[in-house]
């Protein structure tokens, strides 16, 4: 009997978890690409529109954000790249914005493991850089940053588009 129950709990557990796995709001993704033989990758949670108003509203201007849902995201070089003009040693970092009506601020942070941005250290900060937010094409109802082979990161949600540039150093 003890051995049945621990099945159907088991069995219970695994339902539970699946479950839960299924109804992430803002689901964990990743992007990735060989930029001149350096592998660069983002880690990120996906968010959706889900009929709210993005900018200025659930993510504030002027504000930092995590650029994403849970876990701040991460950006990772296995080599050493140029961001802007400055050189960032290969590792992992966090990657910040602090969106504006006008202008965005990207953030490259060296505190790479924290729950968003509630312990954010602008001591940490490794680069900032500002850059033009453009309306996108077409509607884009969940968080996505794109990582392309020529060396473009692209995040785009809702209505509106940023992007930066990533090269070998």
């Amino acid at each position: 009997m003890k051995k049945l129950m621990s099945i159907a709990m088991l069995m219970l557990a695994f339902t539970f978890t699946a479950n839960a796995q299924k109804e992430k709001k803002s689901p964990a993704k990743s992007s990735s690409a060989t930029i001149d033989g350096v592998t660069v990758t983002v880690n990120y949670s996906s968010p959706s529109v889900r009929g709210r108003t993005i900018w200025g509203d659930l993510v504030p201007y002027d504000k930092i954000w995590r650029t994403g849902a849970n876990e701040a995201t991460t950006i990772s070089f296995d080599k050493d790249v140029k961001i802007n003009g400055t050189t960032v040693k290969a590792g992992t970092y966090s990657l910040f914005t602090i969106p504006g009506k006008e202008k965005w601020t990207i953030i490259i942070n060296t505190e790479a493991k924290q729950w968003g941005a509630y312990k954010y250290d602008e001591k940490l900060d490794v680069m900032r850089f500002t850059v033009t937010p453009e309306k996108s094409k077409e509607m884009q109802e969940s968080l996505e940053i794109e990582v392309d082979e020529d060396g473009e990161i692209s995040i785009e949600w809702e209505h509106l588009e940023v992007e930066f540039k990533i090269a070998k150093a």
